[in-house]
């Protein structure tokens, strides 16, 4: 072999790059990435770390319910978005804050949990991977009937009407959730803005880690008839609040009524957690 054949052999196997990889969940690719999304509860086992060895996510949790109403004086809030954590690119986690740091990963198996959407005036649950800092989130506050404070949680959910408060948000990963007003109840807050004053959910969280844009963890709308943020469910009128959408973290609609009988919030949307590391 000739002395320029062997400088050709020595360059390419000094540039020879060595990928994780790593099963569970459904897996797609984005380039030179991996992504995968875990719908349900399972386990990410990383088999060869590879040259990197790091490891980006989105963890948002599950959404909370809607208010109930009840009577001539039901107007329930609307749930709050699941909490959101982020360390992909420069994406913000909920509530405002920075992207969380990178996880450095080894050949072991990490526990993942998928929080799910909490029923009518329920919060909802969180969602987690084992042994990732700052990757755990806490379920959507409750959205709250006539009479009632929303509830706490990842972002939180909207006071029922005679204004009773919303439910407080958790730091890093959602705002809180709106006060109500003599009539109606208020939006469940989002995991990218907290509801605004005219009672309107608050907004979710656009990320591209899955390699196209996905709107999660979306406040729910308030009773009657608020319109929900991207994925929360919409605020009904004597009937069933809208739902969450599944494995999106959004917030239950809350629902109204000014007449006679009683009515159910809607569902929180299911969470989801998301990693992507580079393959080749």
């Amino acid at each position: 072999m000739s002395l320029g054949a062997n400088k050709v052999s020595l360059m390419a196997a000094s540039n020879t790059f060595t990928g994780m990889v790593a099963t569970g969940g459904t897996i797609t690719t984005d380039g030179d990435y991996k992504v995968h999304s875990f719908t349900s509860s399972g386990t990410f086992t990383v088999t060869t770390v590879g040259d990197l060895g790091t490891v980006e996510f989105v963890v948002v949790a599950g959404g909370g319910g809607g208010g109930n109403c009840f009577g001539n004086q039901g107007q329930g809030g609307g749930g709050g978005a699941g909490g959101y954590r982020s360390s992909f690119a420069s994406e913000a986690s909920g509530g405002g804050a920075s992207t969380q740091t990178v996880q450095t990963v080894t050949a072991t198996g990490y526990t993942v949990t998928v929080g799910a959407g909490g029923g009518s005036q329920s919060q909802g649950s969180t969602s987690s991977i084992t042994g990732f800092t700052n990757a755990s989130c806490t379920g959507g506050g409750r959205g709250m009937q006539h009479t009632s404070a929303g509830g706490a949680g990842g972002s939180g959910g909207g006071g029922g009407n005679d204004n009773y408060a919303g439910g407080a948000g958790t730091a890093n990963e959602g705002y809180a959730g709106e006060q109500g007003q003599p009539y109606p109840g208020r939006g469940g807050a989002g995991g990218g803005a907290a509801s605004a004053g005219s009672g309107s959910a608050g907004a979710a969280i656009a990320s591209l880690i899955t390699g196209s844009s996905v709107n999660r963890s979306g406040g729910g709308g308030y009773g009657p008839n608020g319109s929900g943020a991207s994925g929360g469910g919409d605020g009904g009128y004597q009937g069933t609040g809208g739902n969450g959408a599944v494995n999106r973290g959004g917030g239950g609609g809350g629902t109204g009524n000014n007449g006679s009988g009683s009515f159910s919030g809607g569902s929180g949307g299911s969470g989801i957690v998301i990693l992507r590391y580079q393959f080749q």
